[in-house]
């Protein structure tokens, strides 16, 4: 086939298979993807097994209800005078949680806990007892940690293992000036869709297997209910992460080709970095904060992070990640477009770095 008649199309096709192909073969990828993939499962059953052992769970307790607990198995009991006093003392978090007599219960027992009730002392006694919170938003959950990190990692991780090498893939054609050949037979712009594309569908590949891999560890250590409080949270996340790798990719390959050596590109792309990382620290440290969390769902590059967290724990309306990937759609086409023209002015300019307004210039 004559390189000239190539539709736009067509090209973008070629070359990201050239890329999806590349990468597979590739013995680094992998040998990442693997241990990734391993580390994620052996995490799931260690948190697992750390869970089936946890430590003794503090109650405070007045009579007659600390007779009644008493012979629980991790349950060490605080006798107290009375329900105010073993109220006082989950307050001063002193003990995990204060069970009091309540007529009004089915049990006759209340569980008093500040932000989660231990669920050891709600499996223990015979009949769920009404639980009160007193402070159900006030502190970190352990689950809501473990998937801030969780989805926040693998975002982080999946930008910069495909993202960055689309950056670096452009200096080095610039560099060996095979870019002059490509750029003959490939319109500048089915170059960069080919190389996003291909990165991005590796990119998602990717996510599929840890998905699979988490499903079944979570099976393999009977934590069926788990799973299934994820299963929307985590197709949501494939859909956020797509559109945010795509922003993520478009931004590499553009700030890539604004230079024409290799020792150069850090100078270019380190915005790049701070975006991909942010979300992952913002989202560590402001998992709790409802504001911040509801911010961070409606901006792309924190979205595929914050918003499935918020799915999980029901935070979010169900019009909240439509409307999340609305905003994720119109702004990677403004970026695309901003992008694009970056690409095409740069890509055969040589020599000193180019500027961001020469590069902007029509």
């Amino acid at each position: 086939m004559n390189p000239t008649s190539l539709s736009t199309s067509r090209a973008a096709y070629l070359v990201g298979e050239r890329e999806v192909v590349t990468r597979v073969r590739s013995k680094a990828f992998i040998i990442s993807t693997v241990i990734l993939v391993l580390g994620i499962v052996a995490g799931i059953i260690i948190m697992n097994i750390v869970a089936g052992h946890q430590s003794t769970t503090t109650v405070a307790a007045p009579e007659p209800a600390a007779g009644q607990i008493s012979s629980v198995d991790g349950v060490d009991v605080t006798r107290t005078a009375s329900a105010d006093a073993a109220r006082d003392l989950v307050v001063n978090d002193e003990v995990d949680a204060a069970v009091v007599p309540d007529s009004n219960s089915a049990t006759g027992l209340t569980i008093i806990a500040l932000t989660d009730a231990p669920s050891e002392l709600i499996q223990a006694l015979s009949q769920s007892p009404e639980i009160e919170l007193l402070d159900p938003d006030g502190g970190l959950t352990p689950m809501r940690f473990i998937l801030s990190i969780a989805f926040g990692i693998v975002f982080m991780m999946a930008a910069m293992s495909f993202g960055a090498p689309v950056a670096t893939s452009v200096v080095e054609e610039k560099q060996t000036r095979v870019i002059e050949i490509l750029i003959t037979a490939i319109p500048a712009r089915a170059l960069l869709a080919g190389k996003v594309l291909g990165n991005t569908l590796l990119a998602l590949a990717q996510i599929v297997v840890i998905v699979a891999a988490v499903a079944v560890a979570l099976i393999a250590t009977d934590q069926i209910e788990v799973l299934a409080g994820l299963g929307a949270p985590l197709l949501w996340f494939a859909l956020f992460f797509a559109i945010g790798f795509l922003l993520i990719a478009t931004l590499f390959a553009a700030t890539g080709a604004l230079v024409s050596r290799q020792e150069d590109i850090s100078q270019t792309i380190t915005p790049v970095m701070y975006i991909v990382m942010a979300p992952y620290f913002l989202v560590i440290f402001f998992n709790d904060n409802p504001l911040v969390m509801t911010i961070m769902s409606y901006v792309p590059f924190s979205s595929p992070v914050s918003m499935p967290i918020r799915l999980f724990f029901g935070e979010a309306q169900w019009w909240e990640p439509i409307l999340s990937i609305v905003i994720s759609l119109a702004t990677f086409l403004g970026v695309i477009a901003i992008a694009a023209k970056i690409y095409e002015n740069s890509l055969l300019r040589m020599g000193a770095r180019v500027k961001w307004k020469d590069a902007l210039r029509a």
